[in-house]
């Protein structure tokens, strides 16, 4: 069972109020893009924890008559797949989505899935596992031989899925519809995160290349900083990543939701008392 679940058994999310804000003293650290970071200051405030928000990139539209070729192409898809929220809002702002009946659209998890039905998709498939391999486990993406698989998505991240649905036989109609934009931290940024407590610091981490970008980019004594808070990993491939990236406490959530991540570092048995 995954961590959060457990979690969930043995100690309830539940609205936090004055006297039960078990995060009271910790900042998480957001690797989010410019401007995404609000679902986590939520989350994070209602037990008492507040963000630092270092975002690496900014997202950008893609509004090009290639792009925009290329989209129409993937709607045509037998299967549409969408890797993102942002994917989702990208797409919509250059066409109207609409499915048809002999079409599966599917999503890589419950808030991609949720974006897809506000954009008037009704039908949509999503693993409960909310990453990559609980994608590629779904029945929908078993047997591609000579299907069709629209990818929605941005270059870089979810390296794995082209490759895995193109070895299963599926002709992959690639649009990627937005691109991650890498920006250079404010000195304000920098020193926010050099006066930061690592002890009572956690990361909240849902991507691999915001991961890598970060520490690249990062001085080598901040880089070493972050390393030494706990990492809460949206996934146990995520987990792997940051252990050999050098972070020694690692916990994985349950799913990449701000709540779930939150949940992971409230429960007592990972929290470190406060000094």
């Amino acid at each position: 069972m995954p961590c959060a679940a457990r979690y969930a058994k043995l100690w309830p999310m539940r609205r936090a109020d004055a006297t039960d804000k078990p995060l009271t003293g910790w900042q998480l650290i957001s690797l989010r893009p410019v401007g995404d970071h609000a679902p986590l200051r939520r989350a994070a405030a209602a037990h008492g924890a507040r963000v630092l928000a270092l975002s690496p990139w900014r997202l950008r539209l893609r509004d090009d008559p290639s792009t925009r070729a290329a989209l129409r192409a993937a709607l045509q898809a037998e299967r549409v797949l969408f890797t993102s929220p942002a994917a989702v809002k990208a797409a919509a702002s250059l066409r109207r989505l609409r499915a048809r009946k002999d079409q599966i659209w599917l999503a890589v998890g419950e808030g991609t899935a949720s974006a897809l039905r506000r954009a008037g998709i009704t039908r949509v498939v999503a693993p409960a596992r909310m990453d990559s391999e609980g994608l590629l486990a779904l029945p929908e993406l078993q047997r591609l031989r000579g299907m069709s698989v629209g990818l929605v998505t941005a270059p870089g991240g979810r390296g794995a899925i082209a490759p895995a649905l193109a070895a299963r036989g599926a002709r992959i109609l690639r649009s990627d519809v937005y691109e991650r934009v890498p920006i250079a931290w404010t000195p304000a940024a920098l020193a926010r995160l050099r006066a930061l407590p690592m002890r009572h610091a956690a990361l909240a981490l849902s991507s691999a290349e915001a991961l890598r970008l970060s520490l690249n980019a990062l001085p080598p004594d901040l880089a070493d900083k972050l390393r030494r808070a706990r990492a809460i990993a949206a996934s146990a491939r995520l987990a792997a990543i940051a252990r050999e990236a050098g972070f020694r406490d690692v916990v994985v959530a349950d799913s990449p939701r701000p709540a779930a991540m939150v949940a992971a570092a409230a429960h007592p048995a990972t929290r470190l008392p406060l000094a």
